[in-house]
């Protein structure tokens, strides 16, 4: 590891380890592996979101994010924003990243989520200039410059809509909601589980039209009398109708890809983002960085196969046939006929 960490000092940012991620995806997209996830059958869902990953009690470098606390102790921290396309499926494919991060010497103000996904915009259309994005985002998203961006670069977007934020919209969904108009409930089941969908159209918000939509759950929880009641908001520039707002409440949902399947499986099954792999050199966490979203979309194009997805039988879990792998890399052999052999078969991977 001392070699991996003299190279990833020198290994550049640009034409390296993203350049290696872009063209993985690329191929994935040319050769259509992921287009039976599309949204509405034509756009690619891509969640953005910000995320921290690691914090230290001194300075680790010039790029530190600072946050003071109310006794006066310094924390300094690394936080990165990623855009990941996600599917139904489980996917959750890292496409490019923006590091948040200050700027060498004096700044006035520090980096931000909303400042970095400006950089990355620009970043994100140089190197799909054609695709068919639907941005998902969270709830920090949804102001007159996202709208801006997404406009400019002729993308789609569902963002979430908390209670507040953007009191114009507020107060023109209030003044023309009306029960029984552009609503519908659905009783799942028996056991009360109701679904309640409701949207409006073309909402004015400084020159942009919005579309309001909301989904609501409510059902009983189990051995307990107490009722969940789970409620959801989101604004998107794509038309919304009876036919369709099912499809838009899952794909505004599938936004929690991006912290399930994406950084919380990062974090805490196996790929340690959040360890310190290079205290000293920033560059060089950079590139680490970069490996681990390498190795996680290998890892899910293997996982979430038709072929793997065969082997998982009662107590073969995901982490037992790692381990099994592993141990035959670490303890098995196989013969160079035999792999001159496997060699000549063509391999296809189905997903579902």
């Amino acid at each position: 590891m001392d070699t991996v960490e003299g190279v990833f000092r020198k290994l550049e940012e640009e034409n390296g380890l993203e350049l290696i991620k872009t063209k993985m995806i690329k191929t994935l997209l040319s050769r259509k592996t992921l287009h039976k996830f599309r949204f509405l059958g034509k756009y690619f869902l891509v969640a953005i979101d910000g995320t921290g990953i690691a914090s230290y009690k001194k300075r680790h470098c010039e790029n530190c994010l600072t946050q003071t606390s109310k006794t006066g102790k310094v924390t300094y921290s690394h936080h990165v924003l990623e855009a990941k396309i996600v599917c139904s499926n489980g996917f959750s494919l890292s496409i490019t990243t923006e590091w948040i991060e200050n700027p060498d010497g004096d700044f006035d103000k520090q980096d931000c989520e909303l400042k970095a996904f400006k950089r990355m915009a620009l970043n994100l259309k140089k190197l799909f200039p054609r695709l068919p994005i639907c941005i998902v985002v969270d709830g920090l998203y949804p102001n007159e410059p996202f709208f801006d961006i997404c406009k400019a670069n002729n993308w789609r977007y569902i963002a979430m809509l908390k209670e507040g934020t953007l009191p114009n919209i507020w107060k023109n969904v209030n003044a023309l909601y009306t029960i029984g108009e552009n609503e519908f409930i659905e009783n799942v089941n028996e056991n009360g589980e109701e679904r309640h969908y409701a949207w409006l159209p073309e909402i004015n918000y400084r020159g942009h039209k919005v579309n309001w939509f909301f989904y609501r759950e409510t059902y009983d929880k189990s051995n307990s009398d107490e009722e969940v009641n789970k409620l959801f908001v989101w604004v998107t520039d794509l038309e919304v109708s009876r036919e369709n707002i099912r499809e838009f409440v899952a794909g505004g949902r599938l936004r929690w890809k991006i912290e399930n399947e994406g950084f919380n499986t990062q974090k805490n099954l196996g790929y340690n983002l959040q360890h310190k792999y290079s205290r000293n050199n920033y560059l060089a966490m950079k590139n680490y960085y970069q490996s681990l979203q390498i190795a996680h979309l290998i890892n899910q194009l293997v996982e979430l196969s038709t072929k793997c997805k065969k082997l998982m039988s009662g107590k073969n879990t995901i982490k037992h046939l790692w381990k099994c792998l592993l141990g035959f890399m670490i303890y098995g052999t196989i013969s160079s006929q035999e792999i001159s052999e496997l060699s000549k078969h063509r391999v296809q991977f189905q997903f579902r």
